[in-house]
């Protein structure tokens, strides 16, 4: 998660310093913030692009081990479930003796 901070940090970093050289320049309210965003998207798309890289296989690292967290704890409850229900359907086609 660490370069998803470093990322975040970044992409603020190049929004602050776009916003404080369009303000210098004279651009003001909604003006300023939408050139600010424009513009900082288009230099972080360009500089960044490493630590995009790294906070996408971080996320998919981390989804990859939710995802396999999640079906071990699956197959645990199904082999939990296995003798009870194994159990319930014998039970239940036994024949009533008289």
């Amino acid at each position: 998660m660490r370069s998803v901070l470093i990322y975040t940090l970044a992409r603020l970093a190049l929004f602050g310093a776009t916003a404080g050289v369009l303000f210098l320049t004279g651009a003001r309210g909604f003006l300023l913030l939408a050139l600010a965003i424009l513009i900082s998207g288009i230099i972080s798309f360009v500089l960044l692009s490493r630590q995009r890289d790294a906070v996408s296989s971080s996320v998919t690292r981390r989804a990859a081990r939710m995802r396999e967290n999640l079906a071990a704890g699956a197959a645990r409850e199904d082999a939990d479930d296995e003798p009870a229900s194994s159990a319930t359907v014998r039970a239940e086609n036994r024949e009533p003796t008289a």
